[in-house]
């Protein structure tokens, strides 16, 4: 397991502190976790991907292209995950509003996915409702309480370089 320094043990507390206790009401935390499982294992930007191979003819070399780029981009993450085993957040008082496949942190599966999805499919699809559903994917695993910030900026970072590498 790497260890993180504390500074940036500090900022992930205090920042995950923010994100469990603003905003949440009963009817926005079922919301947030529903939309959060679309991205669990990147099923549901696997599925756009393989929707667009499927349904767009002109476009299949370019849709197969990106698909490959987020599936690329998930079994990095895992590869990373897997590597580094930082525990996911703990915080008293506070505790994860959703259930995970496992209790490993970084980075955050759901960031690096979404945010090499919103790359790879820019340009097959307008490319800010993509950008938006990419940080509304990520900001859910904090505003859940499943992901420290880093885990966050650094699975954005990732799927941003594997995204834009996957773009035609």
């Amino acid at each position: 397991m790497v260890t993180f320094p504390a500074s940036l043990q500090a900022f992930d507390v205090a920042g995950l502190r923010l994100t469990r206790t603003l905003g949440h009401t009963p009817a926005l935390e079922r919301a947030v976790r529903g939309y959060s499982r679309l991205g669990q294992y990147s099923a549901g930007w696997l599925a756009l991907g393989a929707a667009g191979v499927a349904l767009d003819r002109p476009r299949r070399a370019q849709w197969a292209r990106a698909l490959a780029g987020v599936g690329a981009a998930y079994a990095v993450n895992q590869a990373i995950k897997f590597t580094v085993r930082r525990p996911r957040p703990q915080l008293e008082g506070l505790p994860q509003l959703m259930a995970t496949p496992t209790q490993l942190s970084f980075p955050s599966a759901h960031a690096t996915s979404s945010f090499a999805a919103a790359q790879a499919y820019a340009g097959l699809l307008p490319a800010r409702p993509l950008m938006a559903a990419a940080v509304a994917m990520a900001g859910s695993r904090l505003y859940l309480g499943v992901h420290w910030p880093s885990d966050i900026v650094i699975g954005a970072a990732l799927g941003t370089a594997i995204g834009k590498g996957a773009r035609t």
